[in-house]
């Protein structure tokens, strides 16, 4: 895996907006075979070419976290996704937001807010785990997930994030079905008129859906099992572009599990459910042939997907010249696209 350390005050701390920046204002690395490029996310129309297809995850994000009461203390739960039988999966963090509550049991209890009481079953997803980061929750009333977090909930946060930022904050500006537990934050740069360049450039935009649930920044687990969907227009779309020798360019990870995992034959077809497919050296992508991405951690299961997409050699070279220009980390951060 694609080894480097993050320099000191490397990590965004705020929206670019918060800093005195446009949204679109981030750094941009442009990282191809043959070069490498840093100039700003509104540059990005001039690196893409007439016949690519880009795709987005039109997924919200929802206010996914809710302080609890746990035996006698306050502490943080995210709330990472709705299962199908109406139970929540879960993680219990620590009082100080350090890391998750790594002795929790089935059966115990945790106090929402509104009266609500949260009741962990087993480990997610693996119910025999012996200790679980994730779990398995009933609700007492039954309650839908979204319509809670609308009520009670705030943005997950980590620590790097130093102030409250209200929700929009951690939306992306295509954004049409509220789902996702944290910010699908490829797409984040994007603004209105960025996206009507590509398109007047003869690059075509396409959605999928992909609700993405609660990251592991100490762990760096895989991602779990998430929603997806594919329509029938974007598989043909991204068939046809692979077909005529264009590129198919994913915005962000979350983009690139939802096509590939809707691959039948080496090809894109429509399909919606559950995946938990996991891209890397043992599964490469067969469709998505460019990304869009923030930066991600050095331990982060997520550099195995860009390898899998650029291989590790860009994926290498564009993490040295990241380091080298001493760019900004996270999901408020700066952005690479990889051109293999």
């Amino acid at each position: 895996m694609t080894r480097f350390v993050v320099p000191e005050a490397s990590e965004a701390t705020s929206p670019p907006e918060w800093r005195g920046f446009d949204r679109d204002d981030v750094r941009l690395l442009v990282a191809t075979p043959s070069r490498r490029a840093l100039t700003r996310f509104r540059d990005l129309p001039r690196w893409l070419e007439p016949g690519d297809l880009l795709v987005v995850n039109t997924s919200g994000t929802l206010p996914a976290a809710v302080d609890g009461q746990y035996r006698g203390r306050t502490l943080p739960v995210h709330i990472a996704g709705e299962l199908e039988d109406g139970d929540w999966v879960v993680e219990l963090r620590r009082p100080d937001g350090m890391g998750w509550q790594d002795d929790a049991a089935p059966g115990e209890h945790v106090q929402l807010p509104g009266g609500v009481l949260l009741k962990l079953t087993w480990p997610y997803p693996d119910m025999n785990a012996l200790k679980s980061r994730l779990w398995r929750a009933s609700t007492t009333p039954e309650m839908r997930r979204i319509d809670y977090l609308c009520a009670y909930g705030r943005p997950i946060t980590y620590g790097y994030v130093t102030e409250n930022f209200p929700l929009s904050a951690y939306q992306t500006v295509y954004a049409t079905e509220p789902g996702s537990a944290e910010m699908p934050s490829a797409g984040r740069p994007f603004t209105h008129e960025i996206l009507v360049r590509l398109m007047a450039r003869g690059v075509t935009v396409a959605p999928v859906l992909l609700h993405s649930g609660v990251s592991s920044p100490e762990a760096h687990e895989p991602p779990i099992p998430e929603q997806y969907a594919v329509p029938e227009s974007t598989a043909r779309l991204a068939a046809m572009t692979r077909a005529n020798g264009h590129r198919v360019i994913a915005v962000g990870t979350t983009v690139v599990r939802a096509l590939e995992s809707a691959v039948v034959d080496g090809v894109a077809r429509p399909a919606q459910g559950w995946t938990d497919l996991i891209l890397g050296p043992h599964r490469p992508a067969h469709v998505v042939s460019g990304l869009i991405t923030g930066l991600h951690d050095p331990d982060s299961s997520h550099l195995q997907l860009l390898e899998a997409v650029a291989g590790k050699e860009l994926v290498d070279a564009a993490y040295t010249a990241a380091v080298e220009h001493r760019m900004l980390w996270h999901e408020f951060g700066d952005s690479m696209v990889l051109l293999p």
